[in-house]
């Protein structure tokens, strides 16, 4: 699929700040599935600092803006054509061992609940067939409902409720991977569509985990598949703060705000609205 995106990020502060730094993860990844034919990201205001490509293969950008400032734009706009490789993460360098995708951190962090929901990859005909187990039992055990969960609840807190969004699907099949010995991670994208054929307002989320023989494989229990040709991957990290598209600090006292507005298309439909 040819896709494009239409992504803007706007930070508002109650009382202009002298300045803020921010460290951008805003560049899809480069690896078989997908090709980036043009790709732009703009800061307003913005001062574009050092770039370079971390050991987990992610495109990383600095950025700064000099206040006294009330309000940013953060905005990405590009095409990428994508491919379907069931999942497998074919082609990306990276240098990262996937051992240290065991580590567990404080949204990935397992209780009694999840450890019981870990037990459905019993009996599997071996790994890849128990990472579907057991992000088919994520995708069971919590309803997609968004507005239920926040930023900051925790892969058991999620479980525990029944509901939430892609992020908690995430952390909770990392989270459960992770207890089983199977190196796991968290991975921001877009996504052009659910399985149900409704477009996403906001960027997704999904887990990658490693298994013998394929490497990093995806899985996205919020739409009970692997990522496909709908998908763009950006980044990935043990959770989705450190995957976290944009990352920033701002001086000043000022409370932030932010509101976010994602739009993935085909070309055709992009053409189609011009």
């Amino acid at each position: 699929m040819r896709l494009t995106v239409d992504h803007v990020t706007c930070y508002r502060y109650a009382a202009p700040v002298r300045g803020v730094v921010q460290s951008h993860r805003l560049t899809p990844s480069v690896f078989e599935g997908q090709t980036v034919l043009d790709w732009k990201v703009t800061v307003s205001d913005g001062l574009q600092g050092g770039s370079f490509r971390d050991g987990a293969g992610d495109r990383v950008s600095a950025w700064s803006v000099i206040g006294p400032v009330s309000e940013i734009l953060v905005q990405v706009t590009g095409t990428v054509d994508t491919r379907d490789l069931a999942g497998v993460l074919r082609g990306h360098r990276e240098t990262v061992r996937p051992e240290v995708y065991l580590r567990d951190t404080l949204p990935t962090r397992v209780d009694t609940a999840l450890v019981d929901l870990s037990e459905s990859a019993e009996g599997a005909d071996g790994p890849l067939d128990a990472a579907h187990r057991l992000s088919a039992a994520v995708a069971e055990a919590i309803t997609y409902r968004p507005g239920v969960t926040e930023a900051h609840t925790t892969a058991a807190e999620a479980l525990g409720l029944g509901e939430g969004v892609c992020q908690d699907h995430a952390h909770a099949l990392i989270a459960i991977a992770r207890h089983r010995g199977m190196p796991a991670r968290y991975v921001s994208g877009y996504l052009f569509a659910d399985a149900g054929g409704n477009a996403h307002e906001a960027a997704h989320a999904w887990a990658e985990i490693w298994l013998p023989g394929l490497g990093w494989v995806g899985f996205d229990p919020a739409n009970a598949c692997c990522p496909d040709e709908r998908y763009i991957r950006l980044a990935s990290g043990f959770d989705a703060q450190d995957a976290a598209p944009i990352r920033g600090i701002a001086r000043g006292p000022g409370a932030e705000t932010m509101a976010v507005r994602v739009a993935v298309c085909t070309q055709s439909q992009q053409q189609e609205q011009q």
